[in-house]
């Protein structure tokens, strides 16, 4: 399997995740970025985000690259961070299928609140 971002001169943001096999006895990963931002459907204002990601691999990981353009397709989107996280959760599925997936958006604070969205998916493993 080859990768398609990984290695090559590609900083455009992208509406895809590159999967790479996973090897066997890998149990857990979780993947972090403050670099997520999106657009207040309402406001128009800039929403900016922590995302974290975790999954339970079957066959395939995500490629740490490809996850960062992803997120960056992101940051003219008009959408709310409660569609968002299902939105991040959806793709991650789609593209590995995990045996579990939980994506976590803590949305910085705009007006003294921060709001944390969490969208799961599959039976979580007995050690989270």
């Amino acid at each position: 399997m080859e990768l398609k971002y990984l290695g090559k001169p590609f900083n455009q943001a992208i509406d895809e995740l590159d999967p790479f096999p996973a090897r066997a006895g890998l149990s857990l990963v979780t993947m972090t970025s403050d670099e997520l931002t999106s657009v207040c459907p309402m406001t128009e204002v800039p929403d900016y985000y922590t995302a974290s990601i975790q999954f339970v691999p079957d066959q395939y990981c995500i490629e740490s690259k490809s996850l960062k353009l992803y997120l960056q397709h992101f940051r003219n989107e008009q959408i709310f961070a409660e569609d968002l996280v299902v939105v991040i959760r959806d793709k991650v599925i789609e593209t590995i299928h995990p045996k579990y997936c939980k994506v976590t958006l803590i949305q910085k604070s705009r007006g003294g609140i921060v709001i944390e969205t969490v969208s799961a998916w599959g039976q979580a493993p007995v050690n989270l």
